[in-house]
């Protein structure tokens, strides 16, 4: 390298990049310094009556051809919290990596967090937490380096990472006089003026690394307005149904070119009593919820249903729970056909790692059930749209698992499943449907 050169270019440029890494790494928290130069060109996802379709199209050869998506997914709900700090970022990444080399290409996760916590995205009405936020943003960047989308919960309706429990808290703090009942979120004025504040600072937000807003982001499938809503009484009913109605609307005002969905188990109320014997029992119908009323709602784009055969009906046996969970992926693909005239999608679907019949694990035997459902209904174009296992782990993150959880490649039977599931629904895709069989090599169409 010649002299002059080197102390002309070379070493004023080395000084400068080195002055650009020493902010970064020192004062990353205060500034923002975008760092995606380019990313990956993805379409959003609209409906076509029971049908995803790409609106754009994606960049990855073929796929601008193929206007209908089925979907094979998972829950991984700790994303956001997991990328607060940067040594933990790489196991967020490795989990959007391994699920796309599965196959899947929906990841459903939080996006709220509420309270006084170190790691609430949210601390107080309207106050957020910068650095928390921009974890969200790295999940949002990672997830379309890995050609995810993402179906973005915007708010519990358990305690857990504050829940619709925190904002009754909230109002009674500054001296609403608001019932201490958790179905208060639904109907007090003061409470869902917070709410549609949150909704608005995540929809409006512009990523701190990709310059992105959310509302403009193809990586994002979908908002979620609650994580299982269910009331305290019956008689709340009209109210949340007041309420989703609201909501929704609320979303698509700030954003059209995301899909909504609500967030429901599915269960079916007094005003589908036709459909009572589908449900788990009677308990069932009295949480003031009705899946094909609460779905109805205009602004409401998809149909959501959870499966916990094993939590709803712990005694049943094994022939039980196949002949519930395939009744009731059944009733929920024909509401979407005949009476929603929507997608549906199975959003969570969960079962413990324990017991085998014939040498089948009982979870394989469950998850296989609904795999086949959905691929059915693939083939025969109907409404069942796809479904995402509940959750997914990677190596170190054991604290975020419950029972249902699990590292898929530690457990080759349930790997297997979810990979096949994958390759069959590319299939339906190409109109190339096949028998072949997994051999433990073969991923189809690239996966590895």
């Amino acid at each position: 390298m010649d002299s002059q050169w080197r102390e002309k270019y070379f070493y004023p440029l080395l000084g400068i990049a080195s002055v650009l890494t020493i902010l970064y790494l020192n004062f990353s928290d205060q500034f923002q310094f975008p760092i995606i130069l380019f990313q990956t060109n993805m379409g959003f996802v609209g409906t076509n009556s029971t049908r995803f379709v790409l609106i754009n199209g994606d960049s990855q050869p073929g796929q601008g051809e193929q206007s209908t998506l089925y979907i094979n997914g998972w829950n991984s709900y700790w994303l956001m919290e997991e990328s607060v700090w940067g040594p933990s970022r790489s196991r967020v990444s490795m989990m959007l990596k391994r699920g796309a080399q599965m196959g899947l290409t929906v990841c459903r996760t939080w996006a709220f967090s509420d309270g006084p916590g170190s790691n609430s995205l949210q601390i107080s009405p309207g106050v957020f937490n910068e650095r928390v936020f921009k974890g969200l943003d790295y999940v949002i960047v990672e997830a379309r380096k890995n050609r995810i989308r993402l179906i973005l919960s915007l708010v519990n309706n358990l305690n857990a990472f504050g829940g619709k429990a925190q904002y009754v808290r909230w109002a009674q703090e500054v001296g609403i006089n608001v019932s201490s009942s958790p179905d208060s979120f639904f109907s007090d004025p003061t409470i869902k003026g917070y709410y549609k504040a949150y909704i608005k600072a995540i929809i409006t937000r512009k990523n701190s690394l990709s310059g992105v807003k959310y509302s403009e982001e193809p990586a994002i499938f979908a908002w979620e307005l609650i994580n299982e809503p269910r009331c305290e009484s019956s008689s709340s009913a009209p109210v949340l149904q007041a309420w989703i109605t609201e909501m929704a609307a609320y979303v698509k005002s700030l954003d059209q070119k995301h899909l909504v969905t609500i967030g429901l188990e599915g269960f079916y109320g007094p005003t589908s009593a036709n459909k009572s014997g589908v449900n788990p029992g009677e308990w069932a119908a009295l949480l003031g919820l009705d899946f094909i009323q609460n779905s109805a709602v205009d602004d409401i784009d998809f149909a959501s249903v959870h499966a916990y055969p094993d939590s709803w009906i712990p005694n049943a046996d094994l022939a039980t729970k196949v002949e519930f969970m395939s009744r009731w992926v059944d009733a929920h693909i024909s509401d979407g056909d005949y009476l929603l005239k929507k997608p549906v999608l199975i959003t969570e679907v969960g079962s413990p790692m324990h017991g085998k019949s014939q040498g089948v694990y009982d979870r394989d035997t469950l998850l296989k059930t609904v795999y086949n459902k959905i691929f059915e209904s693939a083939v025969k174009g109907q409404a069942g749209a796809g479904a995402l296992i509940w959750q997914l782990l990677v190596e170190g993150m054991e604290e975020y698992g419950d029972r249902f959880s699990l590292v898929a490649w530690n457990h080759p039977s349930t790997y297997k499943l979810i990979v096949e599931q994958s390759c069959r629904l590319r299939n339906v895709l190409k109109q190339n449907l096949t028998n072949k069989t997994f051999d433990g090599k073969d991923r189809c169409f690239g996966l590895t």
